[in-house]
C-alpha cells in the first residue's frame, strides 16, 4: 500500500525538528548529505512528498492513536544524493488521516 497523497507532514517537524542539529538522536547532519537544510526545507518537504509516492509502506505497530506504517527507501536530495531512510506515519484512529510522525535513516 501506499501513503495517501494528502498526507499531513507538519512544517515544524522539519523546520523545529529534524533539520535542527541536536546533541541526541541528530538527523540533521544526515539530511545535511542530501543537501537539506533549514533555509530549503521546503524541499525536504517535497522530496517526502515523492518518496511516499515511490515506496510501499508496511503496517507496523497499532496502539489507542492508531496505526503505525513505515516507509523504507531512497530519499533524494537536492543534489541529487540518495538517502536510505525510514519513515514513519500514523493513520490516526480518531479520522483515519495520515500523519507523518519522523525520518530516519534505515539500518539493517
Amino acid at each position: 500500500m501506499k501513503i495517501p497523497e494528502d498526507a499531513i507532514i507538519p512544517d515544524p517537524k522539519l523546520t523545529q525538528y529534524l533539520l535542527i542539529l541536536k546533541q541526541r538522536n541528530d538527523k540533521s547532519k544526515y539530511l545535511a548529505q542530501g543537501g537539506f537544510y533549514l533555509e530549503n526545507w521546503q524541499d525536504l518537504k517535497t522530496a517526502i512528498q515523492n518518496f511516499i509516492k515511490e515506496n510501499e509502506a508496511k503496517e507496523d505497530i497499532t496502539d489507542e492513536y492508531g496505526t503505525y506504517y513505515k516507509v523504507i527507501g531512497e530519499l533524494e536530495g537536492v543534489n541529487y544524493c540518495k538517502l536510505l531512510v525510514v519513515t514513519i506515519w500514523l493513520k490516526r484512529a480518531i479520522d483515519s488521516q495520515f500523519y507523518f510522525v519522523t525520518l530516519k535513516p534505515y539500518r539493517e
